[in-house]
């Protein structure tokens, strides 16, 4: 099963997190399957859609997806996200924590070696 998650975000009377996708294997996978999602995702409020605004954040992984329906404007925010722990399974946090020192090291040389590595 993959470590990777396309959510939406958005404020409903109280803040909600909605999982539009889980298990995706890699990062690229994610993204794909975010970007797919941009122009099709649907709030589970019944709105009228009229008008899709879709916005881009600077992280080039999250975006701001306003929807303008006959009679209100409905926000929410879609991002990825990995899975770094599971308390059922404590490998997640191992592959991690891996994956994490793998980019410091590719980041150039170092004197050290980055903290938990």
């Amino acid at each position: 099963m993959g470590n990777w998650v396309v959510i939406a975000e958005y404020y409903s009377d109280v803040s909600r997190t909605e999982f539009i996708c889980r298990g995706l294997e890699t990062k690229d996978q994610a993204l794909k399957t975010l970007r797919a999602a941009l122009h099709t995702y649907v709030p589970t409020k019944h709105i009228v859609e009229k008008r899709r605004h879709v916005y881009r954040f600077a992280d080039q992984e999250t975006y701001l997806v306003v929807i303008k329906g006959k009679l209100t404007e409905w926000e929410c925010t879609l991002r990825i996200a990995e899975l770094v722990s599971d308390s059922a399974d404590p490998a997640v946090a191992e592959r991690a924590r891996m994956d994490d020192c793998e980019a410091k090291a590719a980041g150039g040389p170092q004197d050290r070696t980055p903290p938990g590595c």
